[in-house]
């Protein structure tokens, strides 16, 4: 199958290359040209353009705005798809902005599905990612072939815009359980134990995450380098307190650890891994 995707980065990279070795002849644009250097792939002028040679697209790029602007602006996607083709948006966006992009892309009679990944930068190398769609099940259906050259587990939580509620729960869950990781850590140094046996020891019981695990070794070494970079998740839990705004939903755990990202994004460090937020809890001791 010809088959586009758009976002090269640390995700986007080894989930095209993912889908090149099982065959498929790879399209993509990048509006850098050092994001497509060395991809054995055919590099395309502009989205429209992408769009016109492939029946599937696949975007994995950071904002509502630039999803929009990629699927819907000037020689966008909906400028180059065929009626019956398929975007896959695997982005990290607003609910509402997907149903809206869903909603323009059909009336030109082009399928999306908002398919937001988990698993990190390792899940995106090993092809071990955790994909929530949301969308029409047939047409999930027809690019489940390709999802699974890039994942474990892909359910369908419900219609356009559901995949990203899905992933909405999922930041949720997972940044608040880095906060945990941090504030133990820092009981533990602050109480005098050797934080790395405080971890260890918590590992072989009920608090074993795999976020204890990476983001709690990161923790104790002190190596902050990126994994997934913090800014990413401060945005992200600007997208969910925003949906929990709009449902009227409480969140106050959710609401707590965002202000913590913002402390964090103050000291400058959105570009480290969101393992930071011990950090933060430092600033104040």
């Amino acid at each position: 199958m010809r088959v586009g995707f758009i976002g090269l980065g640390v995700m986007g990279r080894p989930m095209a290359l993912h889908l090149q070795k099982a065959g498929h002849e790879l399209f993509v644009w990048a509006r850098r040209p050092v994001s497509v250097a060395g991809l054995p792939a055919t590099v395309c002028a502009t989205p429209a353009e992408l769009g016109r040679c492939c029946a599937v697209v696949f975007t994995v790029i950071t904002s509502s705005a630039d999803v929009e602007g990629v699927a819907l602006g000037a020689d966008g996607l909906i400028d180059g798809l065929a009626p019956g083709s398929v975007l896959v948006d695997c982005s990290t966006i607003a609910p509402d902005a997907a149903r809206r992009i869903a909603g323009r892309l059909r009336e030109k009679g082009i399928h999306m599905l908002d398919a937001p990944v988990s698993g990190g930068a390792q899940g995106a190398i090993d092809a071990t990612l955790a994909i929530m769609a949301g969308g029409e099940a047939a047409v999930l259906e027809r690019v489940r072939p390709l999802l699974e050259c890039l994942g474990k587990r892909i359910v369908h939580i419900g219609p356009n815009g559901a995949g990203q509620v899905a992933k909405a729960c999922n930041q949720m869950i997972m940044v608040a359980a880095i906060q945990a990781v941090a504030e133990a850590m820092h009981l533990a140094a602050a109480a005098g134990v050797e934080a790395g046996k405080v971890k260890a020891a918590l590992a072989g019981g009920s608090a074993a995450s795999r976020v204890l695990e990476v983001m709690g070794e990161r923790m104790v070494s002190g190596d902050y380098a990126a994994g997934i970079e913090a800014r990413l998740h401060h945005k992200d839990f600007g997208l969910v307190l925003e949906a929990a705004r709009q449902s009227g939903v409480p969140v106050p755990l959710t609401a707590v650890v965002g202000q913590q990202l913002n402390s964090l994004m103050a000291q400058g460090w959105g570009r480290d891994d969101t393992a930071s937020l011990r950090r933060v809890l430092q600033l104040k001791s």
